[in-house]
């Protein structure tokens, strides 16, 4: 099966990252291949590549695309946050750059059959990682009003979060909700048709809130960006790619964090906590896809990139 994605901002990405011959990079979201091939062009013919991703069908996908480059190849599937102990297999301590790219693939949406997509029938899946005992059927036949209503709220930002969670269980006690489809038409039904955006489905925000839930994918962002500045060289870059604004809040106080963790209070003169920052935050404000880049990739509209170099200390 063909994996069917087009990368975000690939452009900016180079940039920032700015991969040189002979250069160790991580992404952690290895996908379609499309950053990871630019990158191993750029760090070949001695450089060394290190893909990560929780989908088994990314992995398969990139055994074939990266093989034509001269780069060193090392592929793990897991999670992002498993980087420490895949650097620590291949007895590497640092590495000149770092990608997460944390979109959704259009071979999710398109060609997996796990149910990603509410314009298609298939079975209430959700999960990147196969592997994974959680799925969104768990999730919407087994929470009861108020939890999923809290879903709905913190992960979607969806206002009639109350309303969807409770037709849900209301539908649920005649038959379990099974697929994408069914669940999509109980959302819609739940949403007055006088609230409804042109272009927008009322299930969007339902759907992508039940995703995040079923793979911990705000958790496994803190918890990522926790450590990843420790496997960094100075000097070295690390470059993420969110596409919802829990995401990008996250990347964003954390980076700023990590530039200034001066904890002494704002009217004293000179600092006494010592905390030194690790960072340098290289885009002060998060870069967003060009018109011409969103007309080519619909998919890329909310992106948000942005990048930071660990200081030499």
């Amino acid at each position: 099966m063909a994996y069917t994605h087009i990368p975000a901002m690939l452009a900016e990405v180079i940039q920032w990252l700015e991969p040189e011959p002979g250069n160790i990079f991580v992404d952690g979201t290895v996908g379609g291949c499309g950053h990871a091939a630019a990158i191993c062009n750029a760090i070949e013919p001695d450089g060394t590549y290190i893909g990560l991703d929780q989908d088994r069908d990314a992995i398969d996908n990139a055994k074939r695309a990266l093989e034509r480059f001269k780069t060193t190849v090392h592929l793990f599937h897991g999670n992002f946050v498993q980087m420490p102990d895949f650097l620590s297999q291949l007895n590497i301590p640092a590495t000149d750059g770092i990608l997460l790219d944390l979109g959704i693939s259009l071979h999710h949406v398109a060609s997996s059959g796990r149910g990603f997509s509410f314009r298609k029938d298939e079975p209430l899946d959700m999960r990147m990682d196969i592997r994974s005992d959680v799925k969104a059927w768990d999730l919407v036949n087994g929470l009861d009003e108020t939890n999923l209503r809290q879903i709905f709220q913190r992960y979607g930002e969806e206002r009639r979060a109350r309303q969807i969670a409770r037709r849900i269980v209301q539908a649920r006690k005649r038959n379990a909700i099974s697929s994408s489809r069914q669940l999509a038409d109980i959302v819609s039904q739940a949403v007055p048709k006088a609230s409804w955006k042109p272009g927008f489905h009322p299930a969007t925000r339902v759907f992508m809130s039940l995703r995040i839930a079923v793979n911990k994918e705000l958790e496994r962002l803190e918890q990522f960006l926790d450590t990843a500045v420790d496997f960094l060289e100075p000097g070295g870059r690390i470059c993420v790619l969110s596409f919802h604004s829990l995401e990008d809040r996250i990347v964003k106080h954390r980076f700023r964090m990590l530039e200034n963790p001066c904890t002494c209070p704002s009217d004293l003169p000179v600092c006494a906590c010592g905390r030194q920052g690790t960072l340098r935050v290289l885009t002060r404000k998060a870069q967003r896809p060009t018109a011409e880049e969103v007309m080519v990739n619909p998919m890329a509209r909310s992106t948000k990139l942005r990048a930071a170099e660990k200081l030499w200390q």
